[in-house]
């Protein structure tokens, strides 16, 4: 039973960005009912857990550069406040990133990214062959030039999605396991259209599509080389790869693919994630293969999420494509100052009607 005399609010969606929002707003006085048959699934439950804004960076694209930092300024609060109110960790590591080029055409890449961040103040260290072998021993021999990047992050997102759920059962949120078809079906003061790829559905205006990406998840044998201290970012031949620590190994990601809501791992997709990453960290050969997955990114035209009011009763917070993870914490503070009247200024570049 409702108390009306709380506002109410329905988020539709239990990603990271639905729990996120509606843990917060049941914090912030809100009575809120969660609407999602598989929560803490989808393409949360297969991310890689990177908050990486300025490894992610790339020349042209300085509005998702500056999202990514304003969230990523958040994550420790976050973090800290989430495993206060769930009682469990929240998964963040705070051990950076570094990143590698495998070759002269690699190294190029990663040079071209370094000075489009030095130019918009943000600046990365590039290591030496010496440096990189002292800093991960682990490295393939032939890798001779990275960047540090101290200041990105990561998370582990199926612990992330387990604090965020214990944080709303503790904050008193609702959980409603039926899907949503119409959100008129919905009688609350406001509706928070959270659903990933399943957005357009609810409102058919909102250009979001799927994009499938493929990851491994990599367990630690006894005997094997230990995983890498800090997330390991790799240009292999123009191809970008990733691997990511966790307690028990690593996570390895991740391809990229327009082929719509196909949700199969391929046997192309495994051999070239094990390829390239291996071509970065030879010692993965001796871990186990636990898990292959693959999941739909909520991805729009220009990269950056649809993050506003777009009627007097609806806020969107939707495609965010790969940074799902990164900005949850922004997009929660964005969606509780729509609810409250007052939007953050910060997000203006992610306003839904952009595209109308």
């Amino acid at each position: 039973m409702q108390n009306r005399n709380r506002p109410t609010v329905s988020v539709v969606g239990a990603g990271v960005i639905g729990l996120s929002v509606a843990w917060r707003a049941a914090r912030a006085g809100w009575q809120v009912t969660v609407h999602d048959p598989a929560p803490a699934r989808g393409a949360s439950w297969v991310a890689g857990g990177m908050l990486a804004p300025l490894t992610e960076g790339w020349p042209g694209e300085g509005a998702a550069l500056a999202l990514g930092e304003a969230s990523l300024l958040r994550w420790p609060e976050f973090a800290a406040e989430l495993s206060s109110s769930a009682g469990v960790p929240s998964g963040l590591g705070t051990e950076g990133t570094l990143v590698v080029g495998l070759d002269s055409a690699d190294a190029g890449e990663l040079q071209v990214v370094a000075e489009w961040l030095a130019a918009h103040g943000r600046s990365v260290s590039e290591l030496t062959r010496k440096q990189l072998h002292t800093r991960e021993p682990a490295l393939a021999q032939g890798i001779r030039h990275g960047l540090d990047v101290p200041g990105d992050l990561a998370v582990d997102n199926r612990a992330l999605l387990a604090a965020l759920q214990a944080g709303c059962v503790s904050a008193g949120v609702q959980m409603v396991s039926e899907a949503v078809t119409d959100l008129g079906m919905l009688d609350t003061d406001q509706v928070v259209l959270a659903a990933g790829i399943g957005s357009p559905g609810l409102r058919a205006a909102l250009p979001v599509r799927p994009v499938k990406g493929e990851i491994l998840r990599l367990r630690h044998r006894r005997g094997a080389p230990a995983a890498p201290g800090s997330t390991v970012r790799g240009v292999v031949h123009g191809r970008h790869v990733y691997l990511v620590p966790r307690a028990d190994g690593l996570v390895l990601g991740a391809t990229q693919y327009e082929v719509g809501e196909d949700r199969e791992v391929t046997v192309g997709g495994i051999r070239d994630l094990v390829a390239d990453a291996e071509a970065i960290l030879p010692s993965i050969a001796e871990y186990g293969l636990s898990e292959a997955s693959a999941g739909l990114r909520p991805m729009t035209p220009d990269n950056l999420p649809l993050l506003g009011r777009v009627d007097a009763r609806t806020v969107v917070a939707t495609g965010h494509g790969r940074n799902g993870l990164l900005l949850a914490p922004l997009t929660a503070d964005a969606v509780l100052a729509e609810l409250a009247g007052t939007p953050l200024p910060e997000i203006a570049v992610a306003d839904p009607r952009r595209f109308e």
